[in-house]
C-alpha cells in the first residue's frame, strides 16, 4: 500500500516542482532525453511524499487534488495536498549552488524536501531528488553544522540511512545556515548541492501546524 501511495503521490507532485519553481532559483536542465524518476520500494522509511509547486506559484491539479501553498518563508515554501483523501504536508527548496566534477555536467533539477504524512504517523522525513540516477549501491551524504549524515539511494532519490539521526538533523537544519548534499551519479559524476536554510524553521512550523 505504501509503495502504491508513493507512486500516485510522489511522482505527480515532483512534476509540479519541476514546472513551477521560481526562475530565480538555480536550475540545470538535462541535455538529452529526460528519465522519469521511478517509485522507490519502501525499506525502513516511506519514500518522499513528493514535491509541489514552488514558492508563490500556482500548482495544477494532480490526481484530483490541488496542492495548496501554505506560505513562503525565505528560500522555502510550505505546502499541503490531499491526494486520494490522504493529507500530506511538506517544505520544499531548490539548491542555491550546484557543482559537479567534471564541471558543468547536465542533469535534471534537484530538490530537498521535508514531508509529514499524519495517516502514516510520519513527521519531518528528509529526502532529496538529485536530478540523475545515483551510482548503484552508493550512499549520498547531507552535511550541516559540521556533521555528516549518510543517505541511502535508489534511482534519483536519497533518504536518511539511520532513522534515529533524523530528528538530530532536523534540529541542526533549523539552527543552521545551509546544508550540502553530495552524491555520485551512475556515470561517475560527483555532485555537491548547497541549500539555503533561510526560512526553513518557519516553513516546518507551518507544516507541523497543518499536519498535526
Amino acid at each position: 500500500m505504501r509503495h502504491m501511495l508513493r507512486f500516485f503521490l510522489g511522482m505527480p507532485l515532483l512534476v509540479i516542482a519541476a514546472l513551477a519553481l521560481p526562475s530565480s532559483s538555480i536550475a540545470q536542465q538535462q541535455g538529452g532525453q529526460t528519465e522519469v524518476p521511478k517509485p522507490k520500494p519502501p525499506k525502513k522509511k516511506q519514500p518522499p511524499a513528493g514535491a509541489a509547486g514552488a514558492v508563490g506559484a500556482a500548482a495544477p491539479t494532480v490526481g484530483g487534488a490541488q496542492p495548496t501553498l501554505l506560505g513562503t518563508y525565505g528560500d522555502w515554501g510550505a505546502y499541503t495536498a490531499s491526494p486520494n483523501g490522504k493529507k500530506i504536508c511538506f517544505a520544499l527548496a531548490k539548491p542555491v549552488k550546484m557543482e559537479t566534477v567534471p564541471a558543468n555536467r547536465p542533469r535534471d533539477a534537484a530538490y530537498l524536501f521535508i514531508s509529514s504524512r499524519p495517516t502514516e504517523k510520519v513527521k519531518d522525513e528528509v529526502s532529496v531528488i538529485i536530478g540523475y540516477g545515483f551510482k548503484l549501491n552508493s550512499d549520498a551524504t547531507i552535511e550541516t553544522g559540521g556533521a555528516n549524515y549518510a543517505m541511502y539511494t535508489q534511482n534519483d532519490g536519497a533518504w536518511i540511512k539511520n532513522a534515529a539521526e533524523e530528528s538530530k538533523l532536523i534540529d541542526a537544519m533549523r539552527k543552521g545556515n545551509d546544508v550540502v548534499v553530495k552524491g555520485v551519479s551512475a556515470r561517475g559524476t560527483a555532485t555537491s548541492d548547497t541549500y539555503s536554510l533561510k526560512g526553513l524553521a518557519q516553513a516546518l512550523d507551518k507544516v507541523t501546524e497543518e499536519c498535526r
